[in-house]
Formats: structure tokens, C-alpha cells, sequence
């Protein structure tokens, strides 16, 4: 339940810190005393949207926080899942800059909007007179049977079902249009693809084959190159292996008497060897570079058909022509075996729509006992709402085909008259008849769904009297079992069974308004609901009336 609410620089509230009780609450005030600041800061806290606005005229940042005892709710799931430390009280912040920015915390932890809104909603559930709109939406309809049949099971089962169904169909649309477009281009992916594989291409062909046409192109150069090495090397008349021979005998005559010599005779030989196989080679490489006009035709040819294939698929190199040629015979073959393919996805998806079924068909048999049980209890409390011949129809349909939230699609069937014509119940219930619709709903909700705090702003509009009185019995009846109840009431009927009451007022000066709430002492309480009985005077009548609702309170 709610324990606390702090609220420092939010519209008109420059500081308001107030405990709230369990049990039934009231909240009053005149209009525009700052009853809906106090919800849109509470909903700030729930994961609404801020806007810098709503900070105070003058103030760098505004800050909401509240304390939640939340014990008895089994709330350790969300907080382990969040990686967030779990204790008993849950504290909820949020900080609103000036300059845009907003921060949200779950005892301390930075959380996100969705974590403040996903944590919220297990919370509190504040009604606000626009929700009675939703009163003829078929979703809010839906989830009032789901609420009340404990679906969620069945609820998830179908989820499952029809996330698969809707991937699987997907997957085959994708496909469909896929092979559509690459069927369309089959003559040029196979023309394109012929063409590289007779190209028969190898990976470093080019390397190689541009290094042959260079030799091929300078093979008198080559070649007079490597006879002139093998000369000076190792000539017919002398070259460097001849001196080196000559340098080498020299150090062994005088390696006996100066052992420098002999180091020096080592190194000599070593090079000599290398010298020698240098010259060999350049021999070697003198007789087989030869040019050759039909080999070096052979190579330009091959090195154009290269280059050719390159800048007609805008490539550098035949590792990206192999790639691409790669990329054609992967789409060919998947054309190839695309009617397969589709088969096999048509069988996949016409098996995921069947088990869809299986689950929509489990989940309507759950919402019309749901639904039967709706329409006697809704009847049954609007009759105690002073309306003893209400009829209350809840019409159940198909769709052509599997939505989000099943196969079914519901109306709410309504008549206040015995012989009236039951219709849909936004077109012809009146606003103290949706505003008793909706407060019976919200109890039997209340029956189903352990949450801890539920807001009533001013449900009760559009009834009075005896209906107020009875209103207000429904609200007590929602307090009990560990749920804290708040409503914001003009009725004093309903002001006076709160078993808490708090005022909302706003207070002038010369340069600003504030917005202040506290909870009335017994004797303020009997002057306020005097005053809402009576209006600004107050006579000893109005406050005699007043007691007598309070001393029937309870």
C-alpha cells in the first residue's frame, strides 16, 4: 500500500509531505485545489511521460517520491529479475530537470520508465473519470474477463501459439515474395553464374598470372640480367668466386701463425658457398626464362577475361568473383528448391495455426463461464446501485482469423429499463450509470487481482444520495483484505465513510498559489463535509447532518 507521498516543486505543490493510512481514504477539495496535481505526480512515479511544465515557475527540478509497504504481495520475482534489492518497503522516485531530463529510481536503483511502469501497475490502478471511456473498448472488455477468469495461463499458452503462427507466417510471405523476385531474375542469375564457371577461376590466379605476363614481357632483359650475375659471379675469365679463392688461400697460409686468419678463412668459405649457389641459380634462371609470344598471348588473354569479369560486377580480385559466383549458385539452388521450401513453411504454418486454435478454443470456453458469472454479478450489485432493472448482456463473437488477445470479440449489452433494447453500453448508459458500471467492475477486479492500492477520482460523478451511500459501501467492501482504497469524492455521503480524510487546498500570496493537503482532525472533518452539504455557509443544520453521516460510518 501507499505509506508516504513527498513532492517538492510539481505545479502548484512547492513542498507536500503526507502519510496515508490503509483502509478507505478520502480526499476533497474545491475544484482546482490541486486534486489531479496530486495524481499526475502519483503517475509520474507509475512511468507517465513528464513534462517540463509541470516544474514549479522558478525551480531547477522537481522531485515525487513515495513509500510502498509492499509485504504481503510476493514481489520478489520483478526485483530478481531486474537484478534490484528486494526489502518490504519499495521506494519509487523520480527527478525532473528543468533542462529535460528525467531519472527514475526503484529503491535507489536507476530504473527505467518501462521498470517504474511494469513495477506500477502492480501497485496502484488509479481511476480517473476518461477511464470510464474505456468502459466500451473490447480490449478493457477482454482483460475485465481475463481479470476475473485468472487466464493467465491460457493467456500466455495462446501467446506462444500465436507469436510461432505469426513468425512461421511471416517466414513463408518473406519467402513467397523472395522467390518471386529472384524467379523473375532466374535467366540472369544463371547467365551470370554460367558465365563465372566457365571462367573456371582459381583463388590467386591473377597474382600469378600478372607476375608471368612481367616476365614474359622483359624475358631478353631477364635474361641478360641473369647471364651478366653468373658472369661476374663465376666468368670464363675470372669473376668473384675466382678471388674469393684467392682471398681464401691467402688467409690459410697465415691461419697457422695468426688465428684471426682463421675466423676470417671460415666466414670466406661460408660466403663462397652461397656465392656459388647464387650463380648456379642465375644460370639456371638465364636458361628457362625464355620468351614465349603464344604462352604471353595465352596469359593476356586470361588476365582480360579477369580484368573484364571484374569491372562487369564491379569487383577488385577473383577471391570477390568467387564470392559472387558463390552467391549465384546459393540463390539458383534456392529457387531451385524454393517450391519445397515453400511447402514445407505452408505445412509449418497451417501446424502452428491448428495449435493456435487448440488454445483460442480453450481460452473462449474460460471467458464465457467468465462471462456469465460477469453478467449475475453485474446485475446483481447494479441492482443494489438503485438500478433493480438493469439488464446486463456480455455478447460474445469470432473474428475471420487469430488476433493478439484470441479469437473473441465482445460487447457489453446494457438496458436500464426492463423492456428496453439491449445496446452497447458507451451509446446509451448515462454518466451516473457508467460511473456504477464501472465502480462494479473495478470491485469485482478488486476480487480477482491482489492489488494493493486502487484511486477513485471522482467515480461517484453523475449519482448522489441513496446511490452515493451505496457507492461508498462498495468502496469499504474494496478496503478490506489488505487493500488500501483512496477516493477523491465531492459527495459527502462518500466523504464520510473514509476511515481517513484528507483535504486538498490551495493558498494565496502576492507573487504565488500553493497546493497544500492534511488529513482533518475529527472536528475539521464534520466542517468540511458540513460544507459540502451546505456550500460556504455554514449553518448548525449542515453541521448536524454532518455528524449523523459520520456517526453512520463504518
Amino acid at each position: 500500500m501507499l505509506c508516504t507521498l513527498f513532492i517538492q516543486n510539481y505545479a502548484l505543490i512547492e513542498k507536500l509531505d503526507i502519510a496515508l493510512e490503509p483502509g478507505f481514504s478520502v480526499i476533497t477539495g474545491e475544484t482546482g485545489a490541486g486534486k489531479s496535481i496530486l495524481l499526475g505526480a502519483i503517475g509520474l512515479l507509475l512511468g507517465q511521460r513528464a513534462d517540463v511544465k509541470a516544474i514549479r515557475p522558478g525551480a531547477s527540478k522537481c522531485i515525487i517520491e513515495a513509500r510502498f509497504d509492499v509485504s504481503r504481495y510476493h514481489l520478489q520475482p520483478f526485483f530478481e529479475e531486474n537484478g534490484m534489492e528486494y526489502d518490504d518497503e519499495c521506494i519509487l522516485r523520480r527527478e525532473l530537470y528543468a533542462s529535460g531530463k528525467s531519472r527514475g529510481f526503484i529503491n535507489d536503483s536507476p530504473a527505467s520508465l518501462a521498470q517504474m511502469k511494469e513495477l506500477g501497475e502492480m501497485l496502484v490502478d488509479i481511476h480517473s473519470q476518461h477511464q470510464n471511456l474505456l468502459l466500451d473498448k473490447e480490449g478493457f472488455q477482454l482483460n475485465v474477463l481475463d481479470l476475473i477468469g485468472h487466464n493467465d495461463e491460457a493467456l500466455a499458452d495462446y501467446a506462444h501459439a500465436y507469436n510461432r503462427w505469426r513468425k512461421a507466417r511471416k517466414e513463408l510471405e518473406e519467402l513467397t515474395v523472395r522467390l518471386e523476385k529472384e524467379r523473375s531474375e532466374e535467366d540472369y542469375l544463371r547467365y551470370q553464374w554460367e558465365q563465372l564457371q566457365e571462367a573456371n577461376l582459381s583463388e590467386g590466379e591473377q597474382e600469378e598470372l600478372e607476375q608471368e605476363s612481367e616476365t614474359l614481357s622483359h624475358a631478353e632483359e631477364i635474361k641478360a640480367g641473369m647471364y651478366q650475375v653468373k658472369q661476374l659471379l663465376d666468368g670464363d675469365e675470372g669473376g668473384a668466386l675466382d678471388q674469393l679463392k684467392e682471398a681464401m688461400h691467402i688467409l690459410q697460409g697465415i691461419s697457422s701463425v695468426f688465428a684471426p686468419a682463421d675466423v676470417l678463412l671460415q666466414r670466406l668459405e661460408s660466403s663462397y658457398i652461397e656465392l656459388k649457389d647464387i650463380a648456379q641459380e642465375a644460370s639456371q634462371q638465364e636458361e628457362e626464362v625464355e620468351y614465349n609470344p603464344n604462352r604471353m598471348e595465352e596469359v593476356n588473354e586470361r588476365l582480360n577475361l579477369i580484368y573484364t569479369l571484374e569491372k562487369k560486377h564491379h569487383v577488385e580480385g577473383v577471391a570477390q568473383l568467387l564470392k559472387l559466383q558463390q552467391l549465384y549458385e546459393e540463390k539458383i539452388s534456392g529457387i531451385d528448391k524454393g517450391d519445397e521450401q515453400v511447402d514445407e513453411l505452408r505445412k509449418e504454418v497451417e501446424r502452428c495455426l491448428s495449435e493456435v486454435m487448440q488454445h483460442a478454443s480453450r481460452l473462449s470456453q474460460v471467458r464465457k463461464e467468465s462471462a456469465r458469472r460477469v453478467e449475475e454479478e453485474i446485475v446483481a450489485r447494479l441492482g443494489l446501485l438503485g438500478m433493480p432493472n438493469v439488464r446486463f448482456q456480455v455478447e460474445m463473437g469470432q473474428r475471420k482469423e487469430p488476433g493478439s488477445h484470441g479469437m473473441d470479440t465482445v460487447n457489453f449489452l446494457f438496458s436500464a429499463n426492463k423492456n428496453g433494447r439491449m445496446q452497447s453500453i458507451s451509446s446509451v448508459a448515462s454518466g451516473g450509470e457508467t460511473a456504477r458500471v464501472m465502480l462494479s467492475l473495478k470491485a469485482m477486479i478488486a476480487g480477482a487481482v491482489k492489488l494493493p492500492t486502487i484511486i477513485f477520482d471522482e467515480i461517484d460523478t453523475g449519482v448522489s444520495g441513496e446511490i452515493a451511500d451505496r457507492m461508498a459501501d462498495i468502496m469499504q467492501e474494496m478496503s478490506n483484505n489488505n487493500r488500501q482504497v483512496i477516493s477523491i469524492t465531492h459527495l459527502p455521503q462518500i466523504a464520510a465513510r473514509g476511515s481517513a480524510h484528507y483535504k486538498v487546498y490551495k493558498r494565496d500570496n502576492d507573487t504565488e498559489t500553493n497546493s497544500h493537503i492534511s488529513r482533518l482532525s475529527p472536528q475539521e472533518r464534520v466542517e468540511e463535509i458540513a460544507h459540502m452539504l451546505s456550500g460556504s455557509l455554514l449553518t448548525e443544520a449542515a453541521l448536524n447532518n454532518a455528524r449523523e453521516l459520520l456517526k453512520g460510518k463504518g
